[in-house]
């Protein structure tokens, strides 16, 4: 259904720098780069959801919306331990460590 998420930024390289090596702990590979936009998905599958960071479209500069989330499903409780680890050493933020959202589930856990 969905088939691709678009986050704007204000600095591309910046987002180049977290992003790379996030999706590439997922195994997710770059699918296009240029001077305003990045995208990582599944080369050999165009069916996987993509996932983009750009400039916006329309010239002006990125904001963040309160309440706006993408989730990126992992391979379990380590598989985030290690993704949010590594977000963090290249500039991430966070509203909360990796753990158990009961609000969710007994079994949700995110980061």
């Amino acid at each position: 259904m969905i088939g691709y998420t678009m986050v704007g930024t204000k600095d591309l390289a910046r987002a180049l720098r977290f992003y790379d090596p996030v999706f590439a702990e997922m195994g997710l590979e770059p699918c296009w780069r240029d001077e305003q936009t990045a995208a990582w998905g599944d080369t050999a599958d165009e069916s996987v959801p993509r996932f983009f960071v750009g400039y916006p479209f329309d010239g002006r500069e990125a904001t963040v919306g309160n309440g706006g989330m993408t989730a990126f499903l992992a391979a379990g409780a380590a598989a985030i331990d290690r993704l949010y680890a590594l977000a963090m050493r290249h500039g991430g933020s966070d509203e909360g460590g990796p753990g158990f959202r009961p609000q969710y589930s007994e079994t949700f856990y995110a980061a």
